[in-house]
């Protein structure tokens, strides 16, 4: 009888170790790959892109995003994109997290505060690199689960608060740089008085869609401002959403600079159009059209390399059914990219009040080479939609395009 139990035990030992060997495996391989795919993603959307400082890059290449994207979202983890976390918030796109952390010009020593913890993401990379980081989140639940993953993930040197990041953490203060990575319509005077004498502030402004990333350095207590780029970042809420004086007309969608005649200010030798962010591979020219000004011109050799131009607007489907959108086009040899569906097009990606993805409607693709052509269609717009962005250049495909023309027209849903 003895014998009999001491091999049944032996046999239900060995299929527990199995089980954990296998449990172990697969756990070490599913590391591997978000580990792989970080990499990647490092080298291709944030290295190519422009961002050289070295110890950025490796804390980039350290934080695992994976751990601070919903489960829902979690396979999108290592795409250059923003994705939602609750409660209208997004995470930040990595490059953007990368650009605004080099911008910062992060040291060992600095004390750092973030306004806007979101998922907990961008306080993991800076806490490689300085020494406390303060962030500040408005949204309970947002606060209390990144303070709860920023714990897990051990990083002994970020201190958390649920608040209204408008009046900063006055009793933490002085801070040797300041983050912002909400748009509010103006930096908060709070803000300004408390960043240290010689700090950096790094914070997006301007209206709901149309906002530029601005470098703020205190010098003898004055603040000097340099235009960075243009971006998208949802809104501070709280006081600094109350004060807001210019609001968004969801039943008047509109694009920008759509003719790219207008030049943004900005750090960067190449000029770059005004109202237009997130550019890949996309620079301003001028076309072989005696006629036409300036156009916007994308090129890729990499075939599945991301590039692009995006811009967002409010719609409300409530009062929008269509939009009317054209746009001129011109085409150098494209041919799609890794995949069969990586063609330019021109897509409008509909978000709801939640900031959550409902529906793209799309004009294209664009193949082949061809003369300037207009391009024009009616998109559907969906009841829920409150704002959209609107994306265009290769896409992922080879060869060149030239874009000219972007109009964008509200169809009522009274018509």
């Amino acid at each position: 009888m003895s014998s009999r139990i001491h091999s049944i035990s032996i046999t239900v030992g060995t299929i527990l170790v199995a089980i954990g060997f296998t449990g172990l495996c697969c756990a070490q391989s599913s590391k591997l790959a978000w580990d792989e795919q970080r990499s990647r993603m490092v080298d291709r959307e944030i290295v190519a892109a422009g961002v050289t400082d070295r110890r950025v890059v490796q804390a980039m290449r350290d934080t695992p995003r994976h751990e601070f994207v919903p489960l829902a979202q979690r396979k999108l983890s290592y795409l250059d994109m923003a994705l939602p976390i609750g409660s209208q918030q997004t995470i930040s796109p990595p490059f953007v997290v990368a650009y605004m952390t080099e911008q910062l010009d992060p040291q060992p020593s600095d004390r750092v505060l973030e306004i806007g913890t979101g998922s907990g993401y961008q306080a993991a990379v800076l806490s490689r690199l300085v020494g406390e980081v303060y962030t500040i989140e408005i949204v309970p639940e947002l606060g209390r689960r990144a303070a709860r993953v920023l714990k897990r993930q051990k990083l002994e040197n970020v201190h958390t608060r649920v608040g209204d990041g408008y009046v900063g953490w006055p009793e933490a203060a002085p801070f040797d740089k300041i983050i912002v990575t909400c748009s509010p319509e103006r930096p908060p005077q709070a803000l300004v008085d408390q960043l240290a004498e010689g700090g950096r502030m790094v914070i997006p402004v301007g209206e709901r869609y149309q906002q530029n990333l601005y470098l703020l350095r205190k010098v003898d207590g004055i603040l000097k401002r340099e235009q960075l780029r243009a971006t998208l970042f949802v809104p501070m809420t709280g006081a600094a959403e109350e004060k807001r004086e210019l609001q968004p007309d969801g039943s008047d969608p509109r694009i920008a600079n759509g003719d790219f005649e207008e030049v943004a200010e900005g750090d960067t030798a190449e000029p770059r159009p005004a109202g237009w962010h997130y550019l890949r591979q996309a620079r301003l020219g001028a076309s072989d059209d005696s006629v036409r000004g300036r156009v916007l011109l994308f090129a890729n050799k990499d075939p599945g390399r991301s590039s692009q131009a995006l811009q967002g607007f409010a719609v409300d489907g409530r009062r929008v059914k269509a939009l009317q959108v054209s746009f001129d086009a011109r085409g150098e040899e494209i041919r799609f990219g890794q995949k069969t569906t990586e063609w330019p097009y021109l897509i409008v990606s509909y978000y709801n009040e939640r900031r959550a993805w409902i529906a793209d409607e799309v004009i294209g693709p664009l193949r082949g080479s061809f003369p300037w052509t207009r391009y024009e269609k009616r998109l559907s717009v969906p009841l829920a939609a409150r704002e959209a962005n609107l994306r265009l250049g290769l896409l992922g495909a080879v060869g060149e395009l030239e874009i000219d023309q972007v109009r964008l027209g509200a169809v009522s849903a009274t018509r």
